[in-house]
């Protein structure tokens, strides 16, 4: 209990301090300020880091930043077709404040206002892959949503669902939808660990643990799942198939744990991850080994 009041604090504290001015991307600089999520192009080329002035860019061994506006990016989510993202507007930008539900079809140049503009800021955001349908986390009721919790939009913001997710009984802490499947989504909670829901989130059922899972994401089959616990630091491969876990070795994370994880939509052995602290690992075999690409923000 002790244990879960540390992390409730320290996540508050991280979520908290996503919302203080940050610095820029370029090399000279911090590469990240605050990592406000965490994925893959749809080619696979390039990882891409959502901050809080625009997006951090790693190809080919290189750092750089994204094209396009400098916003302040939350929930940020990438699709095939598209990335999804909600936040804040960059100064100058002549978008409202909060994002809403934005959209961008050009690799962040642009960005397209969907729903919600100057309503909503959504921290806890998912997106499938190629369903395209789109999870948040609202903590309020705001024009399309008349009360907080779990809602889904398949129209791109249109229309909004919500979902009652029976049998979570603590913070939601991170979504991950199936790729194609737009009723199958699976959460990290605060207390009921790793949970999966197949018709919609209208129930939720545990995948075992109690430990504060902060990342999850599908793998590109949407056969398995990928997900983070914190206290320790742990990466965990659940096959829904045949319901059994694979604990994935980890670089040594001292007083530290995994905020976002991605797989390569291009090459399923390349994961990624980036930590509370702004530490950034790679590996190419599937987690046997991993590279460290940034640390506390920095390029390596």
């Amino acid at each position: 209990m002790a244990a879960r009041k540390r992390f409730r604090i320290l996540w508050h504290t991280t979520l908290a301090a996503l919302l203080v001015a940050g610095t820029g991307v370029l090399r000279a600089e911090p590469v990240i300020h605050h990592a406000h999520g965490l994925a893959f192009s749809a080619d696979g080329k390039s990882l891409l880091v959502p901050a809080h002035v625009g997006v951090a860019v790693y190809r080919d061994g290189r750092w750089s930043r994204a094209p396009g506006p400098a916003h302040d990016f939350m929930g940020f989510s990438a699709a095939h077709i598209a990335m999804y993202s909600s936040g804040h507007p960059a100064p100058g930008s002549p978008l409202r404040n909060p994002l809403g539900l934005v959209k961008s079809t050009d690799g962040g140049a642009t960005w397209q206002q969907l729903a919600l503009s100057g309503e909503a800021d959504f921290h806890v955001m998912a997106a499938g892959a190629v369903s395209n349908a789109v999870y948040v986390v609202n903590h309020a009721p705001n024009s399309k949503m008349s009360q907080p919790g779990l809602h889904s939009t398949r129209d791109d913001g249109k229309t909004w669902i919500y979902a009652p997710a029976a049998g979570v009984d603590s913070q939601i802490l991170a979504l991950a939808v199936h790729p194609k499947d737009p009723a199958t989504l699976a959460a990290g909670t605060l207390r009921g660990g790793a949970m999966l829901s197949r018709d919609g989130g209208k129930s939720f059922s545990a995948l075992g643990g109690h430990q504060p899972v902060t990342a999850i994401v599908f793998e590109r089959d949407g056969k398995a799942i990928l997900y983070a616990q914190a206290e320790p630091a742990a990466l965990v491969r659940r096959s829904l198939g045949r319901d059994s876990n694979q604990q994935i070795k980890l670089p040594q994370l001292d007083k530290d744990f995994i905020a976002f994880v991605a797989q390569n939509p291009a090459n399923s052995k390349e994961l990624a991850f980036v930590t509370r602290n702004r530490n950034v690992f790679l590996s190419k075999d599937g987690g046997s080994s991993w590279a460290q690409i940034a640390k506390e923000g920095e390029a390596k």
